[in-house]
Order: C-alpha cells, then structure tokens, then sequence
C-alpha cells in the first residue's frame, strides 16, 4: 500500500520530487492540549491498566475469554474517577469491554470489579448485549447497517 500511495501522489499531485510521506498533513494546535485534558488521559490510561489487569485475573480464572465478555463496575471518586466519568458511553470502547459502569463513592479510591457478561454475544461487533436478537445482532449494529449510525466521541 506504501508503494501505492507514492505512485498515486507523483501522478495527482503533480508535486515532482516529492513523497507523500514528507507531506504535512495535519498540524497541532499551536498551544497543544490544556494540561487539564493531558492528565485527564494520564489518569484513563493508569486506570486502563489496572483494569486490564484485572481482566487478565479473569482470563487466567477461565471466567472469561475475551475482555469484550467482561463487565465492569468501577466505583469511587477524585480525580481518576472524573477522568472516566468524561468520557460517557464510550469508556467501555476504550477499555475494550462490553459494559463499563460508573458508580460514584465519596470517600473511596478508585476500583473495578470484573465480571463475566450474561449477555449474548452479537455476532457482528462481539460485544456482549441484552438486545441481541435472533439473527445474531445488537441493537448497535442494526442501527449502525440500517440506520443513521451510532455517534461516538473519544474511541
């Protein structure tokens, strides 16, 4: 595919002695990410670890096989438990599970529990779902085939 787009830039755009791969394409805010948004990120990628980890824990066990067959519940408060709670629905995307349920505890560190999914697993997007029907698919899918889509924000 390299070779491809090399070939296809020399042809369209016209630009001799030059390679794609020396084109600039997309240029950074000139003052970056606030700091706010980089440890925000600091603090999902931290917690994603640790609740990898737990998953492996369950994986090992045999109580799961993928981590798309695990649910979570992740309890607590501060500034992890922020992080998490900003990125809505699609937490469960990036920590690549079918549930990730936030419950917020006063006064307690951030912690996750693993448990298997008793859900059935939609065939198209494996993601473990009450509303998989008879054909095999989730809601999410048939909205995603036959409808508008589903929207998405951070994963």
């Amino acid at each position: 595919l390299s070779f491809t787009a090399e070939e296809a830039w020399q042809v369209f755009a016209r630009k001799p002695g030059q390679s794609v791969f020396e084109e600039l394409w997309h240029t950074s805010p000139e003052h970056g990410l606030a700091p706010s948004v980089i440890d925000a990120w600091g603090h999902v990628r931290q917690f994603r670890d640790l609740a990898t980890k737990r998953i492996e824990e369950k994986r090992e066990a045999r109580e799961i096989g993928s981590s798309l067959a695990a649910e979570l519940d992740i309890r607590g408060h501060g500034p992890i438990h922020e992080a998490l709670a900003r990125l809505g629905d699609d937490l469960k995307f990036v920590l690549i599970t079918s549930r990730a349920t936030l419950h917020h505890v006063p006064g307690s560190p951030t912690v996750v529990d693993v448990k298997p999914s008793a859900n059935l697993k939609c065939e198209r997007c494996w993601h473990y779902r009450a509303d998989v029907d008879a054909a095999g698919l989730c809601g999410r899918c048939h909205g995603n085939l036959d409808g508008l889509g589903e929207a998405r924000t951070y994963a």
